[in-house]
């Protein structure tokens, strides 16, 4: 542990939580991608399998936990709760884009060929492409409330401090895991122009918008 994970963790926490509190309010998903949620409840899931074969830490436990939970809930509430508000229309990424090359990925380029990492790792590959759904929908959309970029925000910001712990932990342990490194370096690619319409736009306090495509 160091403060780069553990920033990094309460970055994505405040992400989901920002999300949720959102949904809850307004009581509405309007603008929220369902398939991305599904995306990101599939990472937790496949990924937080060893909460029923290793114990690490009351920390790495609590937190996988609270991440499954919301996982869940925010989908549920997309898909059922307030399923009324949800557009479909506009959530149309085709997903099978993403899980059939990341499935078969995830069996040819793994550190062991057991069936708990093979899903470690296909959570991993699929975490770097979860948001394509999200982005897709504000390209198609035009525009994201401002909520929605506070969320995107912060989850850009928990994988570039996540990049920052493992230059740490390299540095420190001489640890590396190409795997998560890689994955992780082109997760953060996909935030970068948002980032950049963050600071410009929205903290300035307009609206984000963005080109319509043709």
């Amino acid at each position: 542990m160091n403060v780069f994970r553990i920033l990094g963790d309460v970055s994505h926490l405040l992400a989901i939580i920002i999300l949720l509190v959102k949904i809850h309010r307004s009581k509405s998903c309007a603008g929220i991608s369902g398939k991305s949620q599904i995306l990101f409840a599939l990472v937790f899931t496949t990924r937080y399998l060893d909460l029923f074969t290793t114990f690490i830490s009351l920390y790495n436990t609590v937190m996988k936990v609270i991440f499954l939970i919301c996982a869940y809930v925010t989908v549920y509430m997309i898909y059922v709760k307030f399923r009324k508000t949800f557009d479909s229309e506009n959530d149309s990424f085709r997903l099978e884009f993403l899980l059939v090359p990341v499935t078969g990925l995830s069996f040819l380029e793994n550190h062991s060929f057991t069936p708990l990492e093979i899903l470690w790792t296909f959570s991993i590959y699929l975490e770097a492409v979860a948001i394509l759904p999200q982005l897709f929908m504000i390209s198609k959309t035009g525009e994201a409330e401002t909520i929605t970029t506070h969320y995107l925000f912060f989850l850009g910001l928990y994988r570039a401090l996540y990049i920052a712990n493992w230059v740490w932990r390299y540095h420190t342990e001489k640890f590396y895991d190409q795997i998560a490194v890689v994955s992780g370096v082109v997760q953060t690619i996909f935030y970068c122009d948002f980032f950049y319409l963050y600071v410009t736009k929205v903290l300035k306090g307009k609206k984000l918008s963005l080109p319509m495509p043709v």
